[in-house]
C-alpha cells in the first residue's frame, strides 16, 4: 500500500526521525511500538499528510493515499452535538444529504455496540462508548486504512481488551483494511498487531520488526508459548534502545 524510504523528519532544530524506512501492506495490521517522543506519531501525520518528510520518499503503491480513517487518543467528539451527528460528520463533510448521512452513521453506530445512543451527547457517554463513537465515525467513510493514536490508553483494562476485540472484528469484516496502530503498550502491540515496528528513542528509526502474523495459532493466542515470547523479544528491543540512547 505505501512505502517510507530513508525517511527523516526534522521539526524546528529537533530532528524527530532519522533514516526511516517503513512499508504497510493491503490488509495488513502493524503496530508502531517505542518510548514517548520517538516520533511514532509524527509516522502517523506523515502518512496522512499532515507533515511533509525532510528528506528521504513516501511512496504509495496506488500514485494516490489510500482513504484514511482516523482513530486519535482522545474521542474528539464536538460536545454540542449529538453522537448520531458527530458519527456523520464526515459524511457530511464530503457532501452527502443529512438523512443519507444519518442513515449511514446509524449502521455504523449500531455496528461498534451504540445502538440506541444516537440522541446522546458525548458528556453521557462513558469513556469507551465514546472511542466506539470515535472508530464508527473513522469507518462511516469505508476507510481504505485506520490510523490509530493510542486510541485505547486512556480506558481501563477491560474496556481497553473489548476495545481491541472490536478492532479485529471489523478488520476479519474487511480483509483488505489496513491498520497502523500507535502504542506504548507491548501487550496491545503483540495482541492486535501482524507485525510490529520497535522505534528507537528519538530520533526515531526501526530498532526491530517483530513478525506476529506468522506465530499466532488459530486459537488460543494470548495464553501461547509464542505470545509470551513475542512480548519478550519487544521488551528486549526496546530496552536495548535505551540502553543505547543512555550509553550515547
Amino acid at each position: 500500500m505505501l512505502t517510507l524510504t530513508d525517511v527523516s523528519l526534522r521539526l524546528g532544530t529537533v530532528d524527530v526521525l532519522q533514516g526511516l524506512h517503513l512499508r504497510l501492506n493491503a490488509g495488513e495490521r502493524l503496530a508502531l511500538l517505542g518510548p514517548s517522543g520517538c516520533g511514532k506519531s509524527s509516522v502517523l501525520r506523515l502518512l496522512a499528510g499532515l507533515l511533509t518528510p525532510s528528506s528521504g520518499a513516501l511512496r504509495f503503491d496506488a500514485g494516490r493515499p489510500p482513504r484514511w480513517g482516523c482513530v486519535f487518543q482522545q474521542a474528539t467528539l464536538m460536545p454540542w452535538a449529538r453522537t448520531l451527528d458527530n458519527v456523520a460528520l464526515p459524511l457530511r463533510l464530503q457532501g452527502l444529504g443529512a438523512a443519507a448521512a444519518r442513515e449511514r452513521a446509524s449502521a455504523q453506530m449500531a455496528r461498534v455496540g451504540l445502538a440506541g445512543f444516537e440522541r446522546a451527547h458525548p458528556h453521557e457517554l462513558s469513556g469507551g462508548m465514546q472511542m466506539r463513537a470515535a472508530l464508527a465515525r473513522a469507518m462511516v467513510t469505508e476507510p481504505e486504512a485506520l490510523l490509530l493514536d493510542e486510541p485505547f490508553g486512556a480506558l481501563d483494562e477491560i474496556t481497553r481488551e473489548r476495545l481491541g476485540q472490536e478492532l479485529l472484528a471489523r478488520c476479519a469484516e474487511q480483509p483488505a483494511l489496513a491498520v497502523v496502530l500507535v502504542t506504548h503498550s507491548v501487550f496491545e502491540a503483540v495482541s492486535l498487531a501482524d507485525r510490529i515496528v520497535i522505534l528507537s528513542p528519538r530520533p526515531g528509526r526501526v530498532l526491530a520488526e517483530l513478525d506476529v502474523a506468522g506465530q499466532r495459532p488459530p486459537s488460543g493466542w494470548a495464553q501461547s508459548d509464542a505470545y509470551f515470547g513475542l512480548v519478550r523479544q519487544a521488551q528486549e528491543a526496546l530496552a536495548r534502545g535505551m540502553r543505547q540512547e543512555a550509553a550515547a
